[in-house]
């Protein structure tokens, strides 16, 4: 299994930028699929994920509410994260995961998720 998550740049405060995950190995379809972030010197931290099998249960860290949203493209087998009003504090290394039986209780948590990309970078510059 490989996830491979893209789509990182560098962007200037208050644009727009989507990140895709892409899956060899699996179908997204079955898994939940969560973004998560790391900036420098911090610890990795929840951003968006999506159920498994339901689209509509999305669920988002406080901070990037109304701002980003996540989708899933079943038919091409990637999971998006369309990132609006980019702020400097979004500026981060962005990586995809994806989980195999995540109750929703966790779905904000990095140890739910059974496997990871290798992130991609986003930088908001001023």
């Amino acid at each position: 299994v490989q996830l491979q998550a893209s789509g990182g740049g560098l962007v200037q405060a208050g644009d727009s930028l989507q990140l895709s995950c892409g899956a060899s190995g699996l179908t997204f379809r079955t898994y939940t699929v969560g973004w998560f972030r790391q900036a420098p010197g911090k610890e990795r931290e929840f951003v968006a994920a999506i159920k498994s099998y339901n689209n509509n249960n999305r669920v988002y860290t406080d901070s990037v509410k109304g701002r980003f949203a996540i989708s899933r493209d079943s038919a091409k087998n990637t999971v998006n994260l369309q990132m609006n009003s980019l702020k400097l504090e979004d500026t981060a290394v962005y990586y995809c995961a994806a989980g195999r039986s995540v109750i929703d209780l966790s779905m904000k948590r990095n140890q739910a998720y059974d496997y990871w990309g290798q992130g991609t970078l986003v930088t908001v510059s001023s």
